[in-house]
């Protein structure tokens, strides 16, 4: 049993609208508290985006194919490095001792040690 299944372009086009916005909406209202833990959902989702656009550029058989699943890699990996660097500033901020001070934080001067 086969199944084929096509999607045009405008209706490629409509869900991907639809995805964006559902997206901005769900993350429009998340409390600040758990921005955090979501940056770190959120580099596991590009690491999946690389591995997709690996898996794009391995089965391209046009240039075109070849030269989109490369920018998505090249997107989604610094995307992903990013999102890494971002998560890791902000949880110094909650560190106590070195690493707080070595990003320069006014914060650290303020901690009491002992």
């Amino acid at each position: 049993m086969q199944f084929a299944i096509s999607i045009s372009g405008f209706v490629a086009l409509y869900i991907f609208m639809l995805a964006a916005f559902a997206g901005w909406v769900i993350i429009g209202h998340v409390p600040a508290i758990l921005h955090t833990p979501l940056m770190s959902g959120s580099n596991f989702v590009h690491g999946i985006v690389v591995v997709g656009g690996i898996f794009a550029l391995l089965n391209a058989s046009t240039v075109l194919e070849q030269v989109i699943g490369f920018f998505a890699v090249l997107l989604g990996a610094g995307n992903a490095a990013g999102g890494f660097a971002v998560t890791d500033r902000m949880l110094a901020m909650f560190r106590l001792g070195g690493p707080v001070a070595k990003h320069g934080h006014a914060r650290a001067r303020h901690i009491k040690k002992g």
